[in-house]
């Protein structure tokens, strides 16, 4: 653990042994960093990576020169299909630390594989293309385009997601629970993954029929065997001996009872559980009713939730396509950081961002597009505007202030910082009768470089031609 102000090595003290600082809050920072990367790595471990990116992002916020949790992040983003957001945590990593850095070798790896570059731009590619034919409501094509994904990126874990939840629209339950569980191999804790999986289960899930079991019927007649016949006859009943009159009496009065008792007793009762199983159906039915209204309510809340993460999709999408709808501006990017990378050429990297800001708005690209553009332009930045003031310091010597006006307008654009170049700059202005810029110039000096040698000259030639314009 170094000291923040001079670099030292620190004690156990609360106070820098070389400068005297109070580092017991530094202290207490940089535990807390390590702290939540302990986390993260436990919560890899376990394959929980969206709670060890949560763990790495806060680690981070603490010490943003945390090397290791840095590397990691790209690590697990790369884990989860995130090829561009694990390069662009690696560019930064080398850029803080440029040597002794495990994310050196990571980048040399992924830049040695160009099959594994190429396969990144197309899946990027095919998933955008996914994604106009799920915006064009051509779901079967987006299926087809999101299989070609994942046959490129198998752990493209938003592919997967985006496929299982067109497979629950057509409720293929079966095939959207595998697309999930692929999900939960890579990262089990993901909460859209989750959710999804509870409503396929929710589908999946039979409903418990109550089991009946069956009686054995008593046999109710005797069989016996007499000669070659077999004679079946009715318990309980009595072998009539006689035929007589008696008999059709008893049969009419049995006729009597029967047709009594079924009007007085069997009828009503019929009619009765005829009405009992009439109003359960209703009342089924009723209840069947509100449940898929029930249902059909929770699935328009759904459907909307996820167009509006559809959008913000769409939107995160346009900053890695082009006007023209294609992949032109970060292949671009990943040409710059690979041009920088490989041979440290700062004047093609330049040309390579000045395509870019050319062909597309940077402040409305994502987050990682816009983390790695300004790192490279960062990289690059204080060594190209030394050349370009150089020209243009010796274009102003030799009285060419046009060509000195040029160079030096790119040297602060590159560095911001540069405050020989600033003040050479409005001297040109000055010598070429630009009044305006010239003021214009030497105001933006006095607030950058304020109680400066610098930002004094620049208020004194400022006076001067104050001086001038007013005579």
């Amino acid at each position: 653990m170094r000291c923040y102000n001079c670099g030292a090595e620190l004690g156990k003290g609360d106070n820098c042994q070389n400068c005297g600082t109070n580092v017991k809050v530094y202290k207490k920072i940089l535990m807390a960093s390590n702290a939540y990367y302990n986390d993260a790595l436990e919560k890899a471990g376990v394959r929980d990576l969206s709670g060890a990116i949560e763990s790495l992002k806060i680690s981070l916020r603490f010490n943003k020169l945390n090397i290791d949790a840095r590397n990691l992040l790209g690590l697990i983003y790369y884990e989860m299909g995130e090829v561009v957001t694990a390069l662009t945590e690696w560019v930064i990593s080398k850029n803080y630390q440029p040597k002794d850095n495990l994310a050196s070798r990571y980048l040399d790896e992924v830049q040695k594989n160009q099959a594994r570059l190429d396969s990144v731009n197309q899946t990027i590619k095919k998933y955008n293309q996914a994604l106009v034919y799920c915006n064009q409501d051509s779901k079967d094509l987006a299926i087809i385009q999101l299989k070609k994904v994942l046959s490129l990126n198998p752990k493209f874990i938003r592919a997967h997601q985006l496929l299982a939840l067109l497979y629950m629209d057509s409720e293929q339950w079966d095939r959207a629970e595998r697309e999930l569980r692929k999900c939960m191999d890579i990262d089990r804790n993901n909460t859209l993954t989750l959710r999804y999986l509870k409503e396929v289960e929710m589908q999946l899930t039979p409903d418990e029929n109550s089991k009946q079991t069956g009686r054995r019927k008593k046999d109710d007649a005797v069989r016996y065997q007499s000669d070659n016949e077999i004679i079946i006859q009715p318990l309980n009943v009595k072998e009539q001996k006689s035929a007589g009159l008696s008999s059709l009496i008893n049969i009419a009065i049995g006729l009597i009872i029967g047709l009594a008792v079924m009007y007085f007793l069997v009828v009503p009762a019929a009619v009765s559980n005829a009405n009992n199983e009439a109003q359960k159906t209703i009342t089924d039915i009723g209840n069947q009713l509100d449940t898929k209204t029930s249902r059909i309510q929770e699935l328009e809340t759904q459907m909307q939730a996820l167009q509006t993460e559809n959008d913000t999709l769409n939107q995160e999408l346009q900053g890695y396509v082009g006007t023209d709808g294609t992949l032109q501006t970060i292949d671009s990017l990943l040409a710059a950081a690979t041009t920088y990378l490989e041979t440290q050429d700062i004047t093609q990297t330049a040309a390579n961002l000045e395509s870019i800001s050319a062909s597309v708005d940077v402040d409305s690209t994502s987050e990682a597009f816009q983390k790695l553009y300004k790192t490279l332009l960062g990289l690059i930045g204080p060594q190209l505007s030394a050349q370009y003031y150089e020209t243009g310091y010796n274009a102003y010597r030799s009285e060419d202030y046009a060509t000195a006006i040029e160079n030096l307008s790119k040297a602060v654009i590159y560095d911001e910082t540069n405050k020989d170049a600033w003040l050479s700059l409005g001297n040109s202005y000055r010598k070429s009768d630009d009044a305006q810029n010239a003021i214009t110039t030497y105001d933006k000096i006095i607030e950058l470089f304020p109680d400066t040698e610098t930002a004094r000259s620049a208020q004194r030639y400022r006076s001067q031609l104050a001086e001038n314009t007013a005579q």
